[in-house]
């Protein structure tokens, strides 16, 4: 996915929220911790989130991750954030009601380390690690999880990511 398709696809989303919420953005500024100015940013495709970024408005507002990423594009390209370029993600199933998880297959390479702040409380990750070594930062400690290993974590307090080796890919499971 484009940049310009991630911003356009993450505004539009916000956008939709907060119309049927009937929030402002200082209701989201409020609701997320992210400020209204880099919000009305994303609104008006200034700015595009980092994924950290973007986990904290989704968990703000108590909505999936997949939510702000454009379903109809190439399942194969993954959206670009431009504060992380050694990440790519592509959503496998997007957020269902249904089932009330979504699964995506990350790409960490150059040793990259992404942290995420907490999400809501309940959510649970898991993680199956599909090529490489990958440390999964929980609880206060780092787990190392080689190929074909699992992992699952209570994701409502602060973790991470972490490619032990130069490239790591593995699914993340979401369950809300």
């Amino acid at each position: 996915m484009s940049a310009n398709k991630f911003k356009h696809s993450v505004a539009t989303h916000l956008k939709t929220i907060r119309a049927q919420r009937q929030l402002s953005l200082d209701d989201v500024a409020r609701l997320t911790g992210v400020s209204k100015a880099m919000l009305g940013q994303i609104e008006r495709e200034e700015s595009s989130p980092t994924i950290a970024k973007l986990w904290q408005i989704a968990s703000g507002l108590e909505t999936s991750f997949s939510a702000f990423l454009d379903q109809g594009s190439n399942t194969d390209e993954g959206p670009n954030f431009p504060d992380d370029p050694d990440m790519k993600m592509v959503s496998v199933f997007p957020y269902s009601s249904a089932v009330n998880f979504e699964i995506h297959e990350i790409t960490l390479t150059n040793h990259h380390c992404q942290m995420s702040e907490p999400h809501a409380h309940g959510v649970i990750e898991s993680v199956i690690v599909l090529a490489g070594e990958l440390e999964v930062l929980s609880d206060g400690h780092w787990q190392a999880i080689g190929k074909g290993g699992t992992f699952r974590f209570f994701a409502d307090q602060p973790h991470g990511y972490r490619a032990a080796s130069e490239r790591v890919v593995f699914q993340n499971i979401v369950s809300y």
